[in-house]
């Protein structure tokens, strides 16, 4: 597995950018490829692991994507879940 820090993520657009050592540019990341239960959402600066980088459309892209999550940030899912749940209800 490569592992890599979020640069950015948009939750409403449901992409971002990884900072992977050994890249020159950030690599793409899709909420689908985020492996993990509930709201798939990345932190920017929160450590991830993935499975591999793939040559897509636009460019290098992460696919199999594992969030490195700290109490704080399990508890900002939990709310965004929340929220999205309440929006959809």
């Amino acid at each position: 597995m490569t592992s890599g820090k979020v640069s950015w993520f948009n939750n409403a657009k449901g992409f971002g950018f990884l900072r992977v050592e050994g890249y020159e540019e950030d690599i793409f990341v899709h909420f689908s490829q985020i492996r993990m239960d509930g709201y798939k959402t990345l932190k920017a600066g929160q450590p991830v692991q993935f499975e591999k980088i793939v040559e897509g459309r636009k460019g290098k892209q992460a696919e199999g994507v594992f969030a490195s999550m700290s109490p704080a940030t399990e508890a900002s899912v939990a709310l965004a879940t929340q929220a999205e749940k309440k929006e959809t209800a």
